[in-house]
């Protein structure tokens, strides 16, 4: 007898470690600082541990397509927590900056196939009329994970140990393992794909290469280094070679299978996420280092006055869950990305003087554009895509997602360097005992240039203001481009609500 799916519990299971590990994306950043002093490491030295786990998952995550093949879906499932548990713990044990950072590249490997295959599980338990709250679900969880990691990271570093950032991962890992095994159905491989070992080497060397080059290219002042360029060019030869040979090897031997670019709204679903990744995203890794290195926000209180964007993200796709289906895909996609457009209106006009309240609607706002734009679009992207696609459909449009979000990420912090040098300069041309200004007897004192103190004084002020400069530059870039992929909701193809998966597809898959 065939025991009936017990859904919530699937998806309470699912999403623990959902949320465990989009968690684990940002809970470390704040505790660096505590961890360099106990393991010893210098600035540079610590930031590998941050790299190391993203560039481990970026790696691993094509893998999960062929591995549920091979392996079944909830075996590997269970894997990947399993692992990622016990490599959060030996995070915890770590005594020196090597182990650190061989249990975080652990960590990124076995972390790697939890968010895909949360969907792929997600939309293969429910039905079609459910899957856009299923979507939404799954959103809250990878959405929110990074939201709240700074304030977490930062309530258990003060509060214990930087230690308890990894061992909380602990007890939730054993209860979705325990949830996982009970509830989810075995469901053994299909064994139809080949492991191709050369693409993936190559598609693995890309992205590796690529990762690095984001990671520490700001920090090396980009081409001027020699180690920019090695990572440039490795990521040139390998991309190319992983192209061509995926274009001359047959789709069921190939690693990346391209019949999934012969689905539309598959394709348009990547080009889109990856739009939002880069435009979306980056603007969460300019509002923190604005707060703390500007306004003199403590860490504790900047992870409070962000932490709602997170509430306007949950509300919008508990709501959006519900309209899928009844309301126009691509309507929904073009309010949630007008809402973030508000918000990034609102942000271009901040200044230094700023009150919380002046934080936390703008976040609340564009919290509430993200939820709009991204349960759709997941929905609309595998809305026709068969069922045996799935799992390297998500693989790959997680790895896309991703990639976006280091671009994106990369291009604001580049330009805010970048524009704050170039508005100081400007500044500091307009600077002259000519202004009014010296003729307050006051500001002529306490900036008196002929003195180093006043000198000093004067230079915090103008690198202060400069920096604010940058940062609305970079706010104004991300509205202008918000505005500019609005025409690419035409591309989108709206599923009808009794849709069948693509035909074309689905045929292909079954031959094979």
């Amino acid at each position: 007898m065939i025991r009936p799916l017990n859904r919530p519990m699937i998806t309470l299971s699912i999403m623990l470690a959902t949320i465990m590990q989009t968690l684990d994306s940002t809970i470390a950043n704040v505790a660096l600082p505590h961890m360099q002093g106990t393991l010893s490491a210098s600035q540079d030295q610590i930031a590998w541990v941050l790299t190391a786990y993203i560039v481990a998952a970026a790696i691993a995550t094509p893998l999960t397509g062929w591995l549920v093949d091979r392996f079944g879906q909830k075996n590997i499932f269970l894997a990947s927590i399993g692992g990622f548990t016990l490599a959060s713990m030996l995070c915890g044990m770590s005594n020196s900056l090597a182990e650190i950072v061989a249990a975080r590249l652990l960590q990124g490997v076995f972390g790697a196939a939890l968010v895909p295959l949360a969907q792929v599980v997600l939309m293969d338990i429910n039905p079609r009329e459910k899957q856009g709250s299923a979507m939404a679900v799954w959103g809250m969880g990878v959405m929110v994970g990074p939201i709240l990691g700074p304030t977490l990271g930062g309530w258990l570093t003060d509060s214990y140990s930087w230690r308890w950032v990894f061992f909380i991962n602990v007890p939730i890992g054993l209860l979705a393992i325990y949830g996982m095994w009970r509830y989810i159905p075995s469901v053994p491989g299909a064994r139809s794909m080949r492991f191709d070992v050369f693409g993936f080497a190559m598609l693995s060397l890309a992205i590796g290469a690529l990762q690095m080059l984001l990671d520490r290219g700001q920090q090396n002042d980009w081409f001027s280094s020699s180690e920019t360029w090695i990572e440039a060019i490795a990521l040139v030869v390998t991309a190319t070679y992983f192209v061509a040979h995926t274009l001359m090897t047959p789709a069921h031997k190939s690693f990346v299978d391209f019949r999934l670019f012969k689905n539309q709204n598959y394709v348009t679903g990547v080009l889109f996420i990856f739009i939002v990744g880069l435009v979306l995203y980056a603007t969460r890794a300019l509002v923190p280092t604005m707060l703390e290195t500007l306004l003199d926000y403590p860490v504790a209180t900047t992870g409070l006055v962000t932490a709602p964007a997170g509430v306007g993200t949950m509300l919008a796709m508990l709501i959006v869950g519900r309209l899928i289906g009844k309301i126009d895909l691509r309507l929904m996609l073009f309010i949630g990305f007008m809402i973030t457009a508000v918000a990034l209106w609102q942000m271009a006009h901040y200044s230094l003087d700023l009150s919380q309240s002046d934080i936390v609607w703008p976040g609340v706002i564009q919290g509430i554009g993200i939820g709009l734009v991204f349960v759709p679009l997941s929905a609309a992207t595998f809305a026709t895509l068969s069922p045996q696609m799935r799992a390297q459909g998500t693989a790959l449009y997680s790895l896309v997602r991703n990639i976006g979000s280091s671009i994106g990420i990369s291009l604001v912090q580049t330009l805010l360097v970048r524009n704050t040098v170039i508005a100081h300069a400007s500044m500091v041309e307009r600077i002259t005992t000519g202004s009014s200004a010296w003729t307050n007897p006051a500001i002529a004192k306490a900036y008196d240039v002929g003195t180093t103190g006043g000198a000093a004084l004067l230079d915090s002020v103008v690198v202060r203001q400069a920096a604010m400069i940058a940062y609305i530059d970079d706010f104004w870039l991300m509205l202008f481009l918000t505005l500019a992929v609005l025409p690419l909701l035409l591309l989108i193809r709206p599923p009808k609500r009794d849709q069948a998966p693509d035909a074309e597809v689905e045929a292909q898959a079954v031959m094979d």
